[in-house]
């Protein structure tokens, strides 16, 4: 990632099958209205052009707030789409792969589930690395093993990449995983199973908000 690149401490991941039948569209503005500025796009069973299509519109309305829009999964429709980059799972595209379809300046991330995946990920052509599950998730239908702060804190230690905390974040443990080393925290569940997700978002940064503002006391 370009060293002049901001990294939001919230990182807001859009399930395309949580947030049915949600528009995606209107919730990206909800969320960017509340001050949301790095959001991914993760639709696992949605067709080629259907992911293209919301993707296509999640950039221009993130390249109108000024925020970051990662797609899921595929390198192909990020750089078709106008995306700042793609997420990659460990099963997903090898890193060196997707950096060839990608554009110049373009970010890959990519999820680690182990100490020993993030150390590989130091060696890949990634911009930052998302390590999890932190906590319990319900996000995923078979979720890996727990990490704990306790890994999350290893993790930081065997990486300069920014790191993503993810799983299980929500407004009690977000604070922690900052404090334990996370650079951000990426939310699902804790976000969009609210009634109101953009009083939500407002209070997830918040929270975040208040670790920076102690960090630099």
């Amino acid at each position: 990632m370009s060293s002049s690149l901001h990294f939001p401490r919230l990182y807001a991941i859009f399930d395309a099958q949580r947030l049915a039948p949600e528009p995606v569209p209107e919730v990206a503005e909800s969320l960017l209205a509340a001050g949301v500025r790095m959001f991914q796009y993760r639709d696992k069973h949605g067709a080629s052009r259907a992911v293209y299509d919301a993707s296509q519109r999640l950039a221009a309305f993130a390249r109108d707030a000024g925020a970051i829009f990662i797609v899921n999964d595929r390198a192909d429709i990020a750089l078709a789409a106008g995306a700042d980059g793609v997420h990659l799972g460990q099963d997903d595209l090898p890193a060196c792969k997707a950096r060839k379809i990608l554009s110049a300046g373009q970010i890959i991330g990519l999820s680690t589930h182990s100490l020993e995946q993030v150390e590989q990920a130091n060696r890949e052509p990634v911009d930052y690395v998302a390590f999890g599950p932190v906590f319990a998730t319900r996000s995923k239908e078979r979720p890996d093993p727990v990490v704990g702060l306790s890994g999350l804190r290893a993790a930081r230690q065997l990486t300069s990449k920014p790191l993503v905390a993810i799983g299980g974040i929500d407004l009690r443990n977000a604070g922690p995983a900052l404090e334990a080393g996370a650079d951000a925290v990426a939310v699902i569940d804790a976000l969009f199973s609210a009634p109101d997700i953009a009083a939500r978002a407002g209070a997830l940064l918040q929270v975040v908000e208040n670790y920076r503002e102690g960090e630099a006391e």
